[in-house]
């Protein structure tokens, strides 16, 4: 009896519970993820909304007479276009991509498009992952991403190598939209870890700017290489802010909105200290920038103001319930409001009419601030226990030094670094007969 008059009380809790749960979770808006972030400036925001829109020329069949060009043009010279990629060419084991000599900027590029719903290659790269399953430099990361990231490097590695070696000012840039983020991501980390293959390539002349990134490496991965990859995402968002695998989002695509208020309040009712103490837990990676346009609740629009970091914790980790959910992710939008913030930063600080001399100091100093600031995520993520994470030296920097500490910190680590980059290894590169490891010589996307 005792027990039957107390089930109205336990209702009512629960109730109480429920209410608390959606009354949080209808109030939390995108500015809330980025709310303590820094204002980002007009010259490390500079190539966001170009590399956009060279992402949006790889949806062209013929540059010369494009079909889709946006009001801007897409700013790429078609006698400088060394290479462009289809299905076909790919066997579909990468989304189509091109690779764009930009001489106006000094920068070689591969631009890698998004996810294509009509495609069942695509999807088959997105399946191809299991939670945990590929190891990758002490991390983890998504296997079908990885695979393609090989697969684009074991094609274009020569080609790479000669434009680096003709330019030797030159930078080697990667972005990709939604698919071909985390293919662009995954492949600047190999890259990274095989400069030799490249000519020595200087760490510093690599970069990846992932627009709409998918959720492709482990946190302290996301950390270590955010002084290469730049993550772009617009307000509401939904696939950097899900850590529900990308093959379960996409095999529910037609009841997408269930599956991320599901995960939602899963979420929810997980503490954020367990979700950082999972190894196999995969985030946006790299830099952050977060563009936010919108007033809560649809209120109206502001000018928008892009927002930066290199968190740690609190990164995208809760989905905002927004009907602008999915349109934020495609990159005809983003790459329309990662214009209209950039010209707003350049009006403001009236970058044009800075003398060359303080133009360059700034430069400096920005580079020196996001260096600090980069440290300092390294060694919050150790303050937070992340698992394999790597505290910075006191000397030098961190690209050389603190690389191989961070590998070879013990000696189980290093063996487990080593044994993940050798599963790699295997599947892209042999063993050349003076001892070095070479490159496959094999047709391009071949079986």
């Amino acid at each position: 009896m005792s027990i039957l008059c107390g089930l109205p009380l336990l209702e009512c809790v629960y109730c109480l519970a429920c209410a608390r749960w959606a009354w949080k979770r209808c109030l939390h808006t995108a500015g809330h993820d980025s709310q303590t972030w820094g204002i980002a400036s007009p010259e490390e925001f500079e190539p966001v909304p170009r590399l956009c829109r060279y992402i949006l020329a790889g949806y062209e069949d013929d540059l010369r007479h494009p079909l889709w060009e946006p009001p801007r043009g897409y700013g790429i010279n078609p006698d400088c276009l060394v290479l462009k990629r289809n299905y076909k060419d790919t066997n579909g084991r990468v989304p189509p991509y091109l690779l764009y000599l930009d001489h106006d900027h000094a920068d070689i590029v591969i631009a890698i498009r998004g996810l294509n719903l009509a495609k069942e290659s695509d999807y088959a790269v997105l399946l191809d992952n299991k939670l945990g399953q590929r190891k990758f430099d002490g991390g983890y990361v998504h296997n079908g991403l990885l695979k393609a990231a090989g697969c684009v490097l074991d094609a274009e590695c020569d080609v790479l190598k000669g434009l680096l070696e003709k330019y030797p000012n030159y930078k080697l840039t990667f972005t990709g939209h939604s698919l071909g983020s985390g293919v662009a991501a995954l492949l600047a980390m190999v890259v990274v870890q095989n400069r030799d293959r490249l000519g020595n390539i200087d760490r510093k002349r690599v970069r990846c700017y992932a627009i709409a990134p998918a959720r492709c490496m482990s946190l302290n991965l996301a950390v270590r290489y955010a002084d290469v990859i730049n993550s772009v995402v617009l307000q509401d968002d939904f696939l950097p802010r899900t850590a529900t695998p990308l093959e379960d989002i996409f095999k529910s695509l037609f009841c997408l909105p269930c599956i991320l208020c599901l995960r939602c309040m899963r979420d929810t009712c997980i503490s954020e200290e367990k979700m950082l103490k999972d190894p196999r837990r995969l985030y946006a990676p790299g830099r952050l920038y977060h563009i936010v346009e919108r007033k809560p609740f649809r209120c109206g629009r502001f000018p928008p103001v892009v927002r930066t970091a290199v968190p740690v914790d609190g990164r995208f980790e809760h989905i905002v319930l927004s009907c602008n959910a999915t349109s934020d992710h495609a990159i005809i939008w983003i790459e329309r409001e990662a214009q209209r913030a950039l010209e707003l930063m350049v009006e403001k600080e009236g970058v044009k009419e800075i003398p060359a001399k303080q133009k360059m100091e700034r430069q400096q100093t920005l580079a020196r601030e996001k260096s600090e600031e980069y440290k300092a995520a390294l060694q919050r993520a150790v303050t937070l226990a992340v698992p394999h994470a790597c505290s910075p030296s006191k000397y030098g920097t961190f690209e050389e030094q603190e690389q191989e500490e961070c590998e070879g910190g013990s000696s189980s680590k290093k063996s487990r670094a080593r044994e993940s980059w050798d599963e790699l290894i295997e599947h892209y590169f042999e063993k050349h007969e003076t001892g070095h490891m070479m490159l496959k010589k094999k047709s391009h996307f071949s079986d």
